[in-house]
């Protein structure tokens, strides 16, 4: 991931800064609640992604009777609920049967939810075109059809275009051909310009007394609300007031315009959290290309013990290298030919009760109300599967006693002794239901030969020649793992890979011990040979914490993946399939 860099085993990430008192304004909690989520998004916002839907339909109902039907298309985002939710309205077109729209609508994706896009394609009457278009009254207008989509089939393909029959409102039939619609989805393109730059200070207040500070940078965006967001940051340079940095990497998604104001501040690492501000500035991306080109430094200040103004420090910031550069999204490599390859793993154990009681979490409720198991089985995987052309998904249980009576740690969902796929979800549904009649409950809970599992088939895959699917594992269990080394020490091995884990827990189990594997926390993971995992590829989420708020299981579990897939295939410079981007000198 760019810019989010951990070379110091980990414990030298920007997460939760507490500064000293220096006479920051901010006071000891640091800027805002955004610094608790720093890590979390890995120096980018959430996976929101402004896309522009392109219209154009062939064969359309004509309504008109001396001339061509006036059409115009209103698109609504249809919510969970059935709530529809207009996103905008194309202009209208007149007396055209096959109209091109020139209107884009704009929509934002996002990957960790489900988007259900509706069209409703009107005649608008000829007495109503002076009225603007969002005046309109539909009411007093003519149906032509509708349509609906899954935002997700959109972006998945790689012409990023689908062709949808346009059919009667729901509760009316018609035998009558109504025409197509053509949905073409884009990213906006300045969504990819990225910033990379090579900072360095000279003459640094040393803050430490038997040692030099070990300096880091924190960028910050300044929010409308007058506060700010950390954006990204250095690693930590050791004992050192003249530190030139590693390569920076900022998204326009990241500083928004070239001209926002951004915080810079210069940190002195603690290892017990309560970094020294060492100095601060206000500069712009416009600021800090000026510093490249002209090769001055600009003075860092702290504020004075007064507050009435600020002490300008003999530290400085330069800026050694400034170059944009062409940062592909994830939209780039999944409309190119990507794939996340979904696996599931489910527990087995004893612990879980009685799968014929009530009480049990692994009991099927005859009324069709769905089980913790079933339901993240569900809600994760109607995400995913649009992100899989085949849908045959790996299915694996663990902790229980198999077919043949010996307590496995990776027995096929299936009981299939071949092979461990099923198709689509309703079929790790079955095969999930049918298990729980032929494996006895078991114990105890290992994580590690699940992984490995995985690791294995995500290893295959990076060695073919065409490395363009992404695997990812949902592992759903009620207890706390417990062999912890050998999990830690197979999720190490892994972060290598093109691999991301989600784990769900589910129950009532403590479940405070396995935060530890879920890197949120700015610790990345240490395996028993003493090697760190180069990146963060796990998820953890009790299902009961999720239950009672606002946010879904599936939005808590996926609200990383993209940044885990991206921080993957920049790590490896993988780049999209060129020939989605045939133009693009990335890709020479």
């Amino acid at each position: 991931m760019g810019g989010c860099f951990s070379d110091l085993r980990g414990g030298k990430e920007g997460v939760g800064i507490r500064m000293i008192d220096n006479g920051d304004d901010n006071g000891g909690d640091g800027h805002n609640d955004a610094v608790r989520h720093f890590y979390t998004a890995q120096g980018f916002q959430q996976m929101f992604t402004q896309l522009q839907l392109s219209l154009s339909a062939s064969n359309l109902l004509d309504r008109d009777i001396a001339s061509k039907s006036d059409p115009m298309v209103v698109v609504y985002a249809k919510k969970k609920d059935g709530i529809v939710e207009e996103l905008g309205r194309t202009e209208v077109i007149l007396n055209c049967l096959n109209p091109q729209w020139i209107q884009k609508i704009n929509v934002t994706f996002q990957f960790e939810i489900v988007q259900q896009l509706e069209f409703h394609v009107y005649d608008v009457d000829t007495q109503y075109h002076c009225i603007p278009t969002k005046a309109l009254k539909l009411k007093d207008q003519d149906f032509l059809g509708m349509a609906n989509c899954i935002l997700s089939e959109i972006v998945t393909k790689q012409s990023q275009k689908i062709t949808l029959r346009l059919q009667s409102k729901i509760g009316y039939s018609s035998s009558r051909n109504l025409g197509a619609l053509n949905v073409h989805a884009e990213e906006t393109i300045s969504s990819r310009n990225a910033i990379e730059m090579i900072f360095h200070c000279t003459n640094l207040d040393n803050k430490d007394i038997f040692s030099k500070t070990d300096p880091f940078i924190r960028i910050s965006r300044i929010v409308e609300s007058g506060g700010s967001v950390p954006i990204c940051k250095t690693e930590v340079i050791d004992n050192n007031l003249n530190p030139i940095w590693k390569p920076l990497c900022l998204s326009s998604k990241q500083f928004g315009s070239k001209e926002n104001p951004l915080i810079i501040e210069c940190f002195d690492f603690n290892s017990n959290g309560n970094h020294v501000l060492v100095g601060k500035m206000q500069k712009s991306i416009v600021d800090l290309e000026k510093l490249n080109k002209e090769k001055i430094g600009a003075n860092f200040v702290i504020p004075s013990s007064n507050h009435s103004k600020e002490k300008v420090l003999k530290g400085k910031l330069f800026v050694d290298q400034y170059c944009e550069i062409e940062q592909f999204s994830f939209i780039d490599y999944i409309s190119s030919g990507f794939e996340l390859n979904f696996m599931v793993a489910v527990d087995f154990t004893a612990s879980n009760g009685n799968p014929y009681q009530p009480d049990s979490l692994h009991y099927i409720d005859v009324s069709g109300r769905l089980n913790s198991y079933q339901r993240a089985i569900m809600e994760v995987g109607e995400v995913i599967q649009f992100y899989d052309s085949d849908k045959h998904f790996p299915a694996w249980g663990f902790g229980g006693k198999t077919y043949s009576g010996t307590i496995s740690h990776c027995f096929n969902l299936n009981g299939s002794q071949s092979g461990s796929e099923v198709v689509g979800i309703e079929g790790i549904m079955n095969a999930y239901t049918s298990a729980l009649h032929n494996v006895t409950l078991a114990g105890p809970t290992l994580f590690g030969p699940i992984i490995n599992m995985a690791a294995q088939m995500a290893s295959q895959s990076l060695s073919s020649s065409n490395c363009t699917k992404y695997h990812v594992l949902l592992i759903i269990t009620d207890g706390v793992v417990t062999d912890i080394q050998e999990t830690i020490d197979a999720l190490v091995k892994s972060s290598d890979l093109p691999l991301s884990i989600l784990i769900v827990g589910v129950g009532n189990a403590d479940f405070k011990s396995m935060e530890v594997l879920d890197a949120d926390n700015g610790h990345r993971l240490e395996s028993s040979n003493g090697r760190i995992a180069t990146r963060d590829i796990v998820q953890f989420v009790p299902m009961r914490e999720v239950q009672s708020g606002q946010i879904s299981v599936v939005q808590a579990l996926l609200e990383e993946l993209p940044d885990q897939f991206l921080s993957f295939m920049r790590s490896k410079d993988i780049k999209p399939l060129p020939s989605h981007f045939p133009h693009s000198p990335s890709n020479h």
